[in-house]
């Protein structure tokens, strides 16, 4: 098992930043790729970004070019630092782990079996 703790989530304006991060314990070497996810209410589980142990990373075409995700092996952290932020970024944010997801599913919400408990995060306009 593996246990996934996020924080960071807040209130911020319209082109701010805000930085996400994830601490996974327990079975860590299970945590081969670690991704974050994004739900709006009434909306499907989104892929943000994602990275493996080797730092392969892939983003949500939503995203890129503003989000990077990082991920720090000897701590078991990930980080998601957000910048330019958008209203419609507005969600509650998921951390989740998998070992048995590849490059090209890795933005796949049913591909990961670990998930934290989520942080929110708000953008006003």
């Amino acid at each position: 098992q593996v246990q996934l703790v996020e924080s960071g989530g807040g209130s911020v304006q319209a082109g701010g930043s805000l930085t996400l991060s994830c601490v996974a314990s327990g079975d860590t070497y299970s945590a081969v790729w670690m991704a974050w996810f994004r739900q709006a209410p009434g909306t499907d589980r989104e892929g943000v970004a994602s990275i493996s142990t080797d730092a392969r990373t892939r983003y949500g075409d939503s995203v890129k070019g503003r989000f990077t995700i990082s991920r720090d092996n000897a701590k078991n952290t990930v980080y998601l630092q957000m910048n330019s932020l958008k209203p419609e970024d507005t969600a509650t944010y998921y951390c989740a782990a998998s070992q048995i997801t590849t490059y090209w599913y890795a933005l796949s919400p049913s591909w990961y079996n670990f998930w934290g408990q989520g942080t929110q995060v708000i953008v006003s306009s």
